[in-house]
């Protein structure tokens, strides 16, 4: 018994180091340059309408704009990192201004020659918070940059942008492979590529990589998240990614999974890009964008200042960190969203885990979920890189 306390002693020292310099990461950068979910399985189960009062996690913004293409009454954005809602603010900004050329090539190409210009047109239109964080990093979206495009800034660009040339120089053939893979004109020329880019990939480096708690935060994803894979998916951390690879690449058509293609590539095409970037969709957004509102906070603390009757909760996968860490917040922002909701206010949440076990269990009982409608959408998942994928309805 003596002689196994020094052993867990570095462990918990290691564990709280980990935790340390996650937290300071995701203080002090954006993380999300582009959101991460997959918003056709989200308003699927949402059914939003003329009635909807949303309350979201921004991440990135994309999916809160995509949203707005089914009319609801008002979003709430809602994320501790001002960055993020920054981020959201910009997209708003030029769909406001309602130039398609500019959003395009500003978002779309993660690139634009005259970005310091076209960031002058629209900064009138951003908060203080969002105008100080811009006014320091427009250059983000400059062409001549070294990494060249938006979507390699950000701590999650940053970890895209280092695989890729990392695997690029030990192994040439992964960049032709990759794009072999995504010109894939059906689901049989998808599997041939991808059964020549995964024996490019895996090699003992990239496992090795793979496994670095400083790419796992850069990333976004926190050590009780890690820990989660690791206990309960056979095989671990690796098998976990490569298996969830191998579905996306192999089962799904790559022609609309932009969520890959932009760090695979750097950039969206006018094909394959989030609905918001898409022309036809311009006009709907520029009338709708100003239903969408930013809120550096918790949730706990947006439901405390904005208490209502609200329809819909987008959760993402922060209740994983919570489970681990602070169950007393994790129980305030049940009683809070639950004291908050209309009768049978829809709920959606992902996880790293296998199953609902970070739900507390007295929540259990005062929310339906559904996974018989989840357990399908969530193989349809074109990003596939959660464990689980949830949705409930709080009972009257």
């Amino acid at each position: 018994m003596l002689k196994a306390t020094p052993l867990r002693r570095p462990a918990r020292v290691l564990k709280s180091a980990h935790d340390m310099v996650f937290r300071h990461v995701h203080h002090s950068n954006l993380i999300y340059n582009t959101a991460w979910e997959d918003p056709r399985l989200d308003r699927e189960l949402l059914q939003l309408d003329r009635d909807s009062r949303v309350v979201m996690i921004t991440s990135a913004g994309c999916n809160a704009l995509d949203y707005l293409l089914d009319d609801p009454a008002e979003i709430h954005a809602v994320d501790m990192n001002y960055r993020q809602n920054a981020l959201l603010e910009l997209k708003q900004a030029l769909l406001w201004q309602g130039n398609f050329e500019e959003l395009f090539e500003m978002f779309g190409f993660g690139a634009h020659a005259e970005y310091a210009s076209v960031y002058g047109g629209v900064r009138h239109r951003l908060s203080r918070p969002a105008q100080e964080f811009w006014d320091k990093r427009i250059s983000f979206f400059n062409p001549s940059s070294f990494k060249k495009s938006f979507y390699f800034r950000g701590t999650s660009g940053l970890a895209a942008w280092v695989m890729g040339n990392a695997l690029f120089k030990l192994r040439p053939n992964v960049k032709n492979f990759a794009a072999c893979l995504l010109d894939a004109r059906s689901l049989q020329e998808q599997r041939e590529a991808y059964g020549l880019f995964e024996r490019e990939v895996w090699a003992p480096f990239s496992d090795w990589l793979l496994r670095q708690p400083a790419l796992m935060t850069l990333l976004g994803v926190p050590r009780p998240q890690i820990q989660l894979i690791q206990d309960s998916y056979p095989g671990g951390l690796t098998n976990y990614v490569k298996d969830k690879l191998r579905h996306v690449f192999t089962e799904l058509p790559i022609a609309d999974n932009y969520f890959w293609r932009v760090y695979m590539a750097g950039s969206y095409t006018l094909g394959c890009c989030p609905n918001y970037l898409k022309q036809e969709n311009l006009a709907v957004l520029q009338a709708r964008v100003g239903r969408l509102k930013t809120y550096t906070t918790t949730v706990s603390n947006f439901l405390r200042e904005h208490p209502g009757h609200y329809t819909h909760f987008v959760l993402l996968d922060h209740q994983d960190w919570l489970a681990a860490h602070d169950t007393a917040a994790l129980l305030e922002e049940w009683e809070l969203i639950l004291s908050n909701s209309s009768p049978g206010a829809k709920i959606i949440m992902r996880s790293a885990g296998l199953d609902l076990s970070f739900v507390p269990s007295q929540v259990l009982s005062r929310v339906r979920f559904f996974p018989e409608r989840t357990l399908p959408l969530h193989q349809l998942d074109r990003v596939g890189t959660y464990g689980s994928f949830h949705y409930g309805e709080v009972l009257g």
